[in-house]
């Protein structure tokens, strides 16, 4: 039986029916009402409002709480607390985030203290992969697993490892950077100071840049074509329609971000031999495109780890693994039930 976690915290409520998921991303945020049992009951979901500040990202974060309570006519007495996950790297002992590259103006900021300020409730805050990760092990596609790596393929690319049912932390919390493994020493230069990073390779923002870059020698590639707004509506769907469309410049484009993502994949089951890798994220909404690509590099490049029974599949939680994943933060349930 799914229980809620005993977490430290003034305003930790043990008797709470549900917990509130807050889920920070560069791009958009997302808030949901989930159950004991993993279950999101509402949520909300919006872009960041990166210009209004760490403040106002926050403000707003209590404020779509709040309407969700309003939605469903749950009182904050039925809540246990709230779990967020974000971006690292993290300093979970102090609730800070630690100059983040996708999130800008967040550098050391309380993000824990400032969302029981807003919200007048307890909140546990992780990285936003690792939590998934612990949503997907505990309510999604890696419930019968013991040892697995979620990885999350979007706007960057994260990662969460968890071994023997605990997830792996490292010295100061930032195992799991997955994205900023070196892959191509003179690659592309990464948000983090790096260059050659699988998230400066093969993530969403990755893939978008190339084929700004590539469209101005190829004018009569579909990508503008799909963009229809112009070159700085290219995002990474748009690539990924394009070579729907049978594109050579699209194609050429996504085959080779995802080539570098199998490598990167690969590298990670050589390293760990999990009983499975999951991917989330928008990425993976490609499909059968990414799955197959990826699959065919990994047993192509690992010869060490018996491939053929570590399965690469999608996240179970789907669009909901980030919330679900920052609620599961406040929720523990015996593996593999």
């Amino acid at each position: 039986m799914t229980a809620i976690r005993k977490t430290a915290g003034l305003r930790f409520n043990r008797k709470g029916k549900y917990v509130l998921g807050l889920d920070l991303g560069g791009t958009k945020i997302a808030v949901g009402l989930v159950n004991l049992k993993g279950k999101v009951i509402n949520s909300l979901r919006e872009p960041t409002p990166l210009g209004s500040g760490p403040e106002g990202v926050c403000e707003r974060m209590a404020e779509m709480s709040k309407e969700i309570l309003l939605r469903t006519g749950v009182g904050r007495r039925e809540i246990a607390g709230i779990g967020i996950g974000a971006g690292g790297p993290l300093d979970l002992k102090k609730g800070m985030l630690l100059s983040p590259p996708n999130l800008p103006g967040f550098h050391g900021y309380p993000l824990k203290d400032k969302i029981e300020e807003y919200t007048g409730m307890h909140a546990a805050l992780e990285n936003d992969a690792n939590a998934a990760a612990l949503g997907e092990m505990m309510f999604g596609a890696g419930r019968k697993a013991k040892n697995l790596i979620y990885m999350t393929v979007s706007t960057g690319i994260g990662g969460g490892i968890i071994v023997d049912g605990k997830l792996v932390h490292g010295v100061g919390w930032s195992a799991g950077e997955v994205g900023h493994m070196t892959l191509k020493p003179d690659g592309p230069e990464c948000n983090c100071g790096n260059r050659g990073c699988l998230e400066a390779l093969s993530s969403g923002t990755a893939i978008a840049k190339r084929a700004k870059e590539e469209v101005g020698e190829n004018p009569s590639s579909l990508i503008l074509k799909v963009a229809e707004g112009g070159k700085n509506t290219i995002d990474a769907e748009v690539v990924f329609r394009a070579a729907d469309l049978g594109d050579t410049v699209a194609c050429r484009i996504i085959d080779e971000a995802l080539f570098y993502l199998g490598i990167g994949i690969g590298n990670l089951i050589t390293a760990f031999s999990p009983e499975t890798v999951i991917l989330g994220g928008g990425l993976t909404g490609a499909g059968d495109r990414l799955f197959v690509r990826v699959r065919e590099i990994v047993k192509e490049r690992v010869k060490l780890v018996p491939v053929n029974k570590i399965p690469i599949v999608p996240a179970g939680l789907g669009e909901s693994a980030g919330i679900v994943g920052a609620a599961s933060l406040l929720l523990q349930k015996p593996v593999g039930v």
